[in-house]
Parts: structure tokens; sequence; C-alpha cells
């Protein structure tokens, strides 16, 4: 990653692929990377990811696999045959990592981790029956990953700077939930700045509504991209 906007991943979070490619055009170069997610996925957005990927534009499948292990795997050989760049899978046990990576095989596909999700906190983990302390579970859920031979982690930006530590410089560290400052959190629960995330250690930044739904979402793109730079300036 030479330049801030390569760190820019943008969730293409719409109903249907013509918006999604309408907003692509419009954001132009300000961006390294595209996001697919479930709404997408789910109408069209897999014709879409292999259109961007002939492209040679870099694009995040945003699965969050979680299956047997059979499963896991098939549907990473796919996804990585399609090209993308990035494929998410939650980061539970060791089963489901290990499928992911014998899926991906010796593509080029890299495999990110899902942590704990950005608009949990502590609270909602007791919901589920999980009593370990929010940040202890990321770090374990981040070990186990880099323990599988996958690439790095979705983690909110709170818990960026202990994942680096406890991980290393080469591990990445996708962080989602980034609102820049004075906007609304929304449904994050644990959001971040992109200045803040970027000094916390994160290398990518996931950031859908506060461009997508900016009046100028070119304009919003860039100024996200010129606190990134700031940010690895400072």
């Amino acid at each position: 990653m030479t330049l801030a906007r390569d760190r820019l991943i943008v969730a293409l979070d719409v109903p249907n692929v013509e918006e999604a490619k309408a907003l692509a055009e419009a954001l132009g170069d300000s961006v390294g990377v595209y996001k697919i997610g479930l709404e997408l996925l789910f109408s069209g957005g897999f014709a879409l990811a292999q259109e961007l990927a002939r492209r040679e534009i870099p694009v995040f499948v945003d699965a969050k696999l979680l299956d047997i292990e059979a499963t896991v795997e098939r549907a990473t050989a796919a996804i990585a045959r399609m090209g993308a760049a990035f494929l998410t899978v939650h980061a539970l046990d060791k089963k489901t990592l290990a499928a992911a990576v014998r899926g991906r095989g010796d593509s080029a596909l890299k495999l990110l981790g899902v942590t704990v999700l950005t608009n949990l906190a502590a609270a909602d983990l007791i919901e589920q029956g999980c009593d370990h302390p929010l940040t202890e579970l990321v770090l374990h859920r981040a070990r186990l990953a880099m323990e599988c031979g996958f690439d790095g982690v979705i983690a909110s930006g709170h818990e960026a700077a202990k994942i680096r530590k406890a991980t290393g410089p080469d591990f990445l560290i996708v962080t989602p939930g980034v609102r820049p400052r004075g906007t609304d959190t929304q449904d994050q629960v644990r959001a971040v700045t992109p200045a803040s995330a970027i000094k916390a250690g994160a290398d990518y930044l996931v950031v859908g509504r506060p461009i997508t739904r900016a009046s100028d979402p070119h304009a919003a793109a860039e100024a996200i991209v010129a606190e990134i730079d700031a940010a690895l300036a400072g």
C-alpha cells in the first residue's frame, strides 16, 4: 500500500447492482477497494465482484462465512476463483478457519477473520452466552486467525493497538465502523474516526454510509483519504 486511498475500502451497501455501479462510477479513483456485503451479494453482487476483479479493481467479499468445514472450504474456493482480493470468515474456531485456508489454496485471496462486530458491546456478548471481556475475546480470535494462517482480522479501532502488539507488524487489521468526527455513529457502538483508527494500527478502513449517503460521495471519500494521509504522515 503506497497511497492513502489504497487503504480506503468503501462498502457498497446498496440494494442492487445498478446503484452499486453508479456509486463506483461517482467515486472514481478516490477509493482503493470496494466491499460487497450480504445485501448486494444476494442482489447480483457476485457477478459484480467478478466484473470488478476482471477490471483489476480490488474486491472485498464480505460473506462472513460460518458453517461446517466442507461448506466453508468449498465456498472459499469458489470466491477465490472469482478473483476477489479479500474474504471474511468468522474467527470462532480453528475448524472453520482452517477450512477457509484450505479453500483459498494458492490463490491471492486474503482471508480476514471477523473478531467481534463493531455494533456489539459487552452486554451483547453476555446475551450470547459469552462471559469473556470484549477486548480479551477480540484478541483471542485474532490469535486464532493468525495461528491458522489468515492474513488479518476485522476489528474495531478500539482494539487495533492491542491486536497490533499481539500479532506483529505484518498481520492485517481492517477496521469497520469508521465515522468522521461530527457524524452520526448510527448503529456502530464502537465507532472510531479515520485518524484514530490509523494511529491505532489499522491497515485498512471500511467506510459505508458516511460516503455512500453523502450528497457528494467523491468529496466525502477524498476527505477521508486526506485524513488517512495526515494520520500516516503524523
